[in-house]
């Protein structure tokens, strides 16, 4: 990949938009490339219960106009925060590229079930950015994760709670040698060629590409890149996946680049006990491919 051009996020509510968003322009300004904000309305038929056969047409109705109205009220919230931040990191916005290359951002809206409209949208995207999971996320989060994931068919960034103040000057690349890790490997190359710093994390004593040849393949590229190794052997994938993060963290690193490994090839994403540590633990953006 010579660069991300165009950038699709996710801003699925209002809690967790202003870091999703400001994690995408963060990228769009340094790579000259154009945002497309999406928002998937709930079609108001879909969203209401299914409702038992006493119930009257006139009582449909109004559960159908409630929820619409909740839809487009909260829609319209989160266009006012899309517009503020845009504005607050001078972006500008516009449907279409610019004479000169700039970073530019677009609102888009959709009624219809969330995870269908990211995984098609994705597919027109270099990269898709949505909210990092937590535990008390509703199922709809979940499952558009998935979508994006498994079924987009390009790289996934997640964005911490917090907005960082940078992403992609040190990047630590959280390799394993399997053929997810490569993918991420090449699918952040536009990042790794600008970066300040790359630092390559292995927890495992024995791969079929080890980290030294990474690195050596990174510097073809142009890469200088530093290892670290880990001896991992009876360690459980989730004191594994602390030792990778906190050894990113102590080195500075502002993105983790890294393979989403799972133990199933149904929808379903079902993660190894490392990707899942990591996706759930991680303050910093994660970069991943599957």
């Amino acid at each position: 990949m010579t660069g991300y051009k165009s950038i699709l996020t996710c801003l699925c509510d209002a809690d967790t938009a202003p870091s999703t968003l400001g994690l995408a322009l963060l990228v769009a300004r340094s790579h000259g490339a154009h945002v497309e904000a999406l928002h998937v309305k709930l079609d108001p038929a879909t969203a209401v219960p299914l409702v038992g056969e006493g119930m009257s047409g006139a009582m449909v109705e109004e559960m159908l106009g409630v929820a619409e109205q909740q839809a487009t009220e909260r829609a319209d919230g989160i266009r006012k925060l899309f517009e503020q931040i845009c504005a607050r990191q001078e972006v500008a916005l516009a449907g279409k590229p610019p004479a000169e290359p700039a970073a530019t951002a677009h609102w888009r809206e959709e009624i219809g079930h969330e995870e269908e409209i990211i995984a098609e949208a994705g597919r027109l995207s270099d990269m898709v950015v949505i909210a990092r999971p937590s535990p008390d996320r509703d199922i709809p989060s979940i499952m558009s994760l998935n979508a994006a994931l498994l079924e987009s068919g390009r790289p996934l960034m997640l964005a911490p709670p917090r907005l960082p103040a940078s992403v992609g000057r040190h990047v630590a690349i959280f390799w394993n040698g399997s053929v997810e890790a490569a993918r991420a490997v090449a699918a952040a190359m536009p990042f790794l060629v600008k970066a300040q710093a790359v630092t390559i994390l292995s927890a495992r004593e024995e791969d079929a590409n080890t980290p030294g040849e990474l690195a050596d393949y990174l510097a073809w590229h142009g890469v200088a890149a530093t290892e670290r190794a880990f001896a991992a052997g009876g360690t459980g994938g989730g004191q594994v996946a602390q030792m990778l993060l906190d050894e990113a963290v102590t080195r500075g690193a502002d993105l983790i680049v890294m393979g989403a490994y799972t133990h199933s090839r149904l929808r379903q994403l079902i993660l190894g006990g490392v990707t899942r540590q990591i996706l759930h633990g991680a303050n910093l953006p994660v970069l991943l491919c599957h």
